[in-house]
């Protein structure tokens, strides 16, 4: 009888502990995904001043014709590339944007180590940020394989993703139907941080240059 009553206590016992462990790993996979990032930005994005997000002591009632205070797909944008505290690696076909080309310029000031890689055909265009980002000292490098680089991704801090269909130019901005993912699920990012750094070292210059001299 006392082994009986024995048995179904250590029943009872296995059972609570292993609800116990459920609700625990319910709980801990509720936290987590609440403190991971996941949105969806759309465009064409409202046009609104963006003066604030730059500097953030401006008072919004400083002269500019356009509408101020308007949370909008870009202004969200800008505030994820601006979150970056210790670096910032840039994949783009197309960065003709300046508001986005101001955004880097301030991390960059800010010591953000910041790398960009991005076609060379479209690097050359009218209007291309990437000579105003290689003035400023940032380390760009051109794709030089004979297909376009098309690309457009930038990974925050090694631990934020920001990916989709947007070019950074004003026009994919304003006028386009585009969209953009941000994401800090490691799945996700993880693929693109170790793609970048490939491509980072298979567009080295100087070792492209000395491998045709092989």
């Amino acid at each position: 009888m006392v082994a009986m009553w024995t048995v179904k206590v250590v029943s009872l016992g296995v059972v609570a502990l292993s609800l116990s462990l459920e609700l625990l790993f319910w709980l801990f996979s509720r936290r987590r995904s609440e403190r991971i990032t996941n949105k969806v930005l759309f465009f064409p994005s409202e046009v609104a001043c963006v003066e604030h997000i730059f500097s953030p002591t401006l008072p919004h009632s400083h002269v500019c014709s356009l509408p101020h205070g308007v949370d909008t797909s870009f202004s969200r944008l800008l505030r994820y590339i601006l979150s970056a505290c210790s670096s910032l690696d840039l994949c783009l076909f197309s960065f003709s944007n300046m508001d986005l080309s101001r955004a880097v310029l301030l991390l960059h000031s800010r010591g953000v180590t910041i790398r960009v890689l991005t076609d060379k055909v479209y690097s050359a265009i009218s209007g291309s940020q990437i000579g105003v980002l290689r003035k400023a000292g940032i380390c760009v490098r051109c794709d030089v394989s004979a297909v376009h680089m098309h690309h457009k991704f930038a990974v925050v801090d090694g631990r934020t993703l920001i990916t989709g269909s947007l070019n950074w130019t004003l026009t994919a901005v304003q006028s386009n139907m585009e969209n953009i993912i941000i994401t800090e699920e490691p799945d996700l990012v993880q693929p693109f941080v170790k793609e970048f750094c490939r491509l980072w070292g298979l567009n080295d210059s100087a070792q492209y240059l000395s491998s045709l001299t092989d």
